[in-house]
């Protein structure tokens, strides 16, 4: 029976972490700077500042990823959530949004926020399911973000 399990993040995971994102970023939209700042250097742009990666492995194999950017005191962002096309509809990213919640809180957040777009239908689902809802969209680094929703922890 395959087994699903939440992993915090390992230098070795940067090949996967990058893959998996770079796949539903590019079959929805295009990579622009930030992306590739953070897909290719999670160390630098994410963990070293004061974020977080979990990582789901799923029958082995690594399937889903979730980073936590630190924005500032008591806020994050959750971030580059993405979960392999053939491992969807597995309860995956429930999982690692509910790991990410828990380790936010880990590092003092009081709140979460997260930029996405309308178009991601499925994953709307999922962060209302989580807890979150939608406020105004402020000005963004990304040009694909017309959808911000904050979780109160």
């Amino acid at each position: 029976m395959p087994s699903l399990h939440i992993l915090d993040y390992d230098p070795a995971h940067q090949p996967a972490f990058r893959a998996l994102n770079h796949e539903w970023i590019t079959r929805f939209f295009v990579m622009e700077e930030p992306d590739y700042q953070m897909l290719d250097d999670p160390q630098r742009y994410i963990l070293a500042p004061g974020g977080a990666i979990v990582m789901a492995q799923y029958d082995g194999q690594l399937v889903g990823t979730c980073a936590l950017l630190r924005e500032h005191a008591g806020v994050f962002e959750l971030a580059k959530m993405a979960v392999a096309p053939a491992a969807q509809g597995l309860g995956i990213g429930w999982a690692l949004g509910q790991a990410a919640i828990v380790k936010a809180r880990e590092l003092g957040a009081r709140q979460l926020e997260l930029l996405s777009n309308s178009r991601l239908t499925p994953a709307l689902a999922l962060y209302r399911k989580l807890g979150f809802r939608a406020v105004p969209v402020p000005p963004s680094p990304y040009q694909r973000t017309d959808v911000k929703m904050v979780l109160d922890l």
